[in-house]
């Protein structure tokens, strides 16, 4: 996949912030998702101790979800740690490995936020107007917002709000387990996005993109 080169990534965080402000304008809302044939996840690992990270990118055929390929890279991580500004420290890497897919999914499952951001311009979000691709934010924790625990059954949810505006849903993908937080990357909407993470879901808490795209990423052994 190939990206768009919309900005600077070697700028100071409050250069960084204002950069979000404006992409943020850019993202839609609306589904832009028309026939679907692969679904890519991609996640990033924390810096080890010699700060580096690897980056995986993964690709399933849908609707089998079937495992297609695989790619991954470490490397150093030179933008420093600062709340709010994650993109600016992993989109980086995960962009440069998946410029080396040799597939061209349709859609991207991000193992982060989308507009769930206090600037409404995450990580999901921001990959999706890089690659001018839909993307959908599905994350393990909350950033911002607050919300009412949605029912124990699979597919039960409440919305994520923030400041009075919905930004995602708190979604239930398996019985009884912890939800998860699902919001708009970019060319979809949030109906949309909360039916493609639980028609990725195989029996398991994460949607098979980011479940294998988070265990490749963690993998320490090379």
């Amino acid at each position: 996949m190939k990206a768009i080169e919309l900005h600077n990534w070697n700028v100071t965080p409050t250069e960084a912030r204002d950069i979000q402000q404006q992409l943020a304008t850019m993202v839609s809302k609306k589904n832009k998702i028309n026939s679907v044939r692969l679904i890519a996840g991609v996640d990033i690992s924390a810096p080890d101790k010699n700060g580096k990270s690897r980056a995986a990118a993964v690709v399933f055929s849908y609707p089998e979800l079937y495992l297609i390929e695989t790619q991954t890279i470490k490397k150093e991580v030179t933008y420093p740690y600062v709340p709010g500004l994650l993109s600016f420290r992993e989109a980086p890497l995960i962009l440069e490995v998946c410029s080396v897919l040799e597939s061209d999914p349709d859609i991207v499952l991000v193992d982060g936020q989308g507009i769930a951001h206090p600037r409404r311009i995450g990580l999901a979000s921001h990959l999706g107007l890089l690659w001018n691709k839909p993307t959908i934010g599905c994350a393990k924790s909350r950033l911002c917002g607050t919300y009412d625990m949605p029912g124990i059954e699979r597919g039960d949810f409440t919305y994520l709000t923030d400041q009075g505006e919905i930004i995602g849903a708190v979604v239930r993908t398996r019985h009884a387990v912890a939800p998860v937080y699902v919001s708009i990357g970019h060319k979809i909407d949030l109906q949309g996005a909360i039916d493609w993470v639980l028609l990725c879901c195989k029996g398991k808490r994460l949607p098979e993109p980011t479940r294998f795209a988070h265990m490749a990423a963690s993998n320490r052994n090379n």
